[in-house]
């Protein structure tokens, strides 16, 4: 389905002059993981030895999160695709956590004459770490930067686009791929996403939009069983998260005679460390002790028709009357959020951090 495009582009041809990748960000050595994380904790209260497990947990792989480097290549593929399509706008990339930090970008942006981004921001649903905290993130580092920052405008929340469940669909196919023919018919497909504090779902549409997407990606794939679970929690045991976790899921599949699972992390867009050691590391140890077959799906990362739907959202803003491409009954997410969206409240503030 489709809706007209309606936003600030039908007040000009081109408003924008740049585009701005802005994402999580994540060390790319083992002298970076503990600067890295105090950037990712500053403010929130998250106890040291907490932070120091999750050290622990980039150790295990160099101190090297793969998510830069997939940005970069995601960046490389936009840029192809952008100009395969006459879209000449310069794309810039900033992190809210580590180099390209975003107050530099800004800068770089300055220093080139930029003075409107349309962004892309690498998160499909909508919460506080997802979405509002990235719009106070540009504020703070506009402030930062000073009256000469550029304006920065974000583009859709694309959690139901068709490009996005076709990429996530295809990664799902790929992984039913490997389960022996005779048993994919009843395999069970565990969508996982990152746990958020249950007072900071209440005030968004994260968890209606990742079934959403799950209901979509089955409905594609044909998936006749799969559950939508949670991973990656970093909070006290006090507070209430959403659950079940992904390892408690395979537990109880397990006794209940399942033997083969494809674990599909929907909620992430590309393999950075939680990925790896929540699902690659924890789970799969689990699944082996259990004797249970697990297959892992691919995140969407840079598949064709993933970066063929940023171009899109670009493409709705810049070009007036676009259409903006939908699935199911919810429609399109408006391009700017409301004041209140996602938590934007103190109780959201002060919850403890996800996405570590």
């Amino acid at each position: 389905m489709t809706d007209t495009a309606a936003t600030e582009a039908s007040a000009s041809p081109l408003p924008y002059d740049a585009i701005l990748v802005l994402s999580f960000g994540g060390p790319e050595g083992t002298d970076d993981i503990m600067p890295f994380l105090e950037n990712v904790l500053r403010g929130r209260n998250v106890p040291r030895e907490r932070m120091l497990s999750v050290a622990h947990h980039y150790e295990l792989f160099d101190g090297v999160s793969p998510i830069n480097q997939q940005n970069r290549d995601l960046i490389a593929a936009l840029r192809q695709s952008l100009d395969a399509h006459s879209i000449g706008l310069p794309i810039y990339w900033g992190n809210r956590n580590w180099h390209p930090l975003l107050p530099d970008t800004l800068r770089e942006m300055v220093r080139d004459g930029r003075r409107h981004a349309l962004t892309y921001i690498t998160s499909a649903y909508s919460s506080y770490s997802g979405c509002r905290q990235y719009l106070e993130d540009i504020k703070r580092a506009q402030a930062e930067v000073g009256p000469d920052a550029p304006r920065v405008s974000t583009l859709r929340k694309f959690y139901n686009h068709p490009d996005f469940i076709r990429a996530n669909a295809d990664r799902v196919r790929d992984a039913l791929a490997t389960i022996a023919e005779p048993r994919r018919a009843s395999t069970m497909v565990v969508f996982t996403a990152h746990s958020i504090p249950l007072g900071m779902a209440q005030s968004s549409r994260y968890v209606s939009q990742l079934r959403e997407t799950a209901r979509l990606v089955a409905e594609d794939v044909g998936i006749p069983r799969w559950e939508l679970v949670y991973q990656s929690r970093s909070g006290p045991p006090t507070q209430p998260w959403l659950e079940p976790d992904i390892c408690e899921t395979l537990r109880e599949l397990h006794d209940k005679g399942d033997d083969t699972v494809v674990v599909a992390p929907i909620g992430f867009l590309s393999d950075h460390v939680e990925v790896l050691y929540d699902l690659d590391v924890e789970a799969r140890q689990l699944a082996d002790e259990l004797g249970m077959t697990m297959a892992r799906a691919q995140t969407v990362g840079t598949h064709p028709t993933f970066v063929e739907m940023i171009r899109q959202l670009i493409a709705e803003r810049i070009q007036p009357g676009a259409e903006r491409r939908f699935l199911g009954s919810e429609g399109t997410r408006p391009d700017t959020c409301a004041p209140d969206c996602c938590g934007g409240s103190q109780r959201a503030r002060e919850a403890t951090g996800r996405s570590m």
